[in-house]
């Protein structure tokens, strides 16, 4: 999602100024005038998101070059304030909803070609960190916030601190007593002489949500032998979030680890809840014939899509409809048009994925010999704003795959392939070359 939301600001902002009243025609006059001097590109703003961590939460902003930068913190009402050289933002007005400790936050122009970020807290809250991250492995620079809470006490009593990183100056001003005017008192002190950079942070790894389908009241088929594809997804499961974890570069949440029922929407709402970049639903199918047996992927179908669109577009579904993005407030066809992008760019997303996981599983164990690769409406793959593909690993109904899925061996295997597939995902999706 946080892919999209320059995208549809921007979007959205042009809607909406195509809606105003055109001002009436100015006489004009022919002149001969001098050439302007060239214009400056100015710095933008390309990405934006929000990530989650046991202590902070993290804003990151991917730009088009390095800036300098200012950080402050504020109370009544309680912020976070960046203020910025005169950076392009489109549609960066727009209030954009918050997670963790940020309630919400949005961007402005200034006065003299400045800019500022406003980060407003749920709460009492100081700067953990702030700092830019160089352009490096096919990144543009990112500005990095981390924002933890607080007491009320330790708010008023934090003393002012000022430091800089690399190219990019910070000042870290703490709250003081709350005054008549201003309840904080901006630090006028010059910065220290600038130090030699540190080592960057490690970029946040991608967040991967595994669902093990069916379970508790749900057995879902019943194979032969008895075997239920509420136990094989869940042994699967487990051996994918044991390999991602294992491989030190992804982040892994369960819907489920235990045997348990989790409505449909519930398993898509957990996932959107982390932030996911990417949703895997495990099932394993049965069929009347005990001859069919193999592997198939299905992602969402245009049809189903559109009807998706159409539901989040309702008014009481808005606010919550774009991770990232406040629609309550737009009408009707700016509303529609920016689900709408944002779930195409989704669905061309899940289908690179599936032709690359059949790419990379066709490899370790059978597909279906009749398009492996198939379109349906199922809720778990609904999410306007997150990648995600529904993997039949097998029928239940052939004693062959109810033997292989049964055995931890061939649940290694099949797990390898879906470590490959997740690797040449992000690889594509950051840009990055295979090695």
């Amino acid at each position: 999602m946080p892919r999209l939301l320059a995208i549809l600001a921007a979007l959205g902002a042009l809607l909406g100024a195509a809606a105003l009243p055109c001002a009436p025609a100015q006489a004009q006059t022919t002149a001969a005038l001098p050439f302007p001097p060239p214009v400056q590109e100015r710095v933008s703003v390309l990405n934006a998101r929000l990530g989650l961590h046991p202590d902070k939460t993290r804003l990151v902003l991917e730009l088009s070059d390095s800036v300098p930068f200012t950080v402050s913190v504020h109370g009544s009402p309680y912020r976070v304030v960046v203020d910025l050289p005169d950076v392009s933002w489109p549609g960066g007005n727009t209030v954009m909803a918050g997670k963790g400790v940020v309630a919400r936050y949005r961007f402005e122009g200034r006065d003299g070609g400045a800019s500022r970020l406003v980060v407003e807290t749920d709460g009492p809250a100081r700067v953990v960190e702030s700092y830019l991250i160089p352009p490096r492995d096919g990144f543009k620079p990112r500005f990095v916030l981390d924002i933890a809470r607080t007491t009320p006490a330790q708010f008023a009593a934090s003393a002012p601190v000022a430091a800089t990183t690399g190219t990019a100056s910070v000042s870290r001003e703490a709250a003081r007593p709350p005054a008549k005017r201003d309840p904080i008192v901006p630090v006028a002190a010059a910065l220290p002489p600038p130090v030699p950079p540190r080592a960057a942070p490690v970029p946040e790894k991608p967040m991967i949500v595994v669902d093990p389908g069916h379970g508790g009241v749900d057995p879902g088929a019943v194979g032969v032998g008895g075997v239920y594809e509420k136990d094989i997804t869940l042994a699967m499961a487990r051996e994918l979030k044991r390999q991602l974890e294992g491989s030190g570069r992804y982040r892994v949440r369960l819907t489920r680890d235990k045997d348990v029922f989790i409505r449909l929407r519930d398993r898509v709402a957990i996932a959107r809840e982390v932030n996911a970049d990417l949703f895997l639903s495990l099932h394993a199918d049965s069929i009347g014939s005990a001859a069919v047996r193999g592997l198939s992927i299905y992602t969402l179908s245009d049809r189903a899509s559109d009807r998706e669109a159409e539901m989040l577009a309702a008014k009481e579904n808005r606010a919550d409809a774009l991770a990232g993005m406040d629609l309550s407030s737009e009408n009707d066809l700016v509303a529609s048009i920016l689900i709408d992008l944002a779930q195409r760019d989704t669905m061309n997303h899940s289908k690179r994925f599936a032709n690359m996981a059949l790419e990379h599983l066709g490899r370790e164990v059978k597909l279906i010999p009749n398009k492996p690769h198939r379109q349906a409406g199922f809720a778990v793959l609904t999410a306007p704003d997150m990648p995600s593909a529904l993997v039949e690993m097998g029928y239940l109904s052939s004693p062959q795959d109810v033997s292989l899925l049964s055995k931890s061996a061939h649940r290694e295997k099949l797990g390898r392939g879906m470590v490959r597939t997740i690797d040449a995902y992000f690889k594509w999706l950051t840009g990055v070359q295979k090695s």
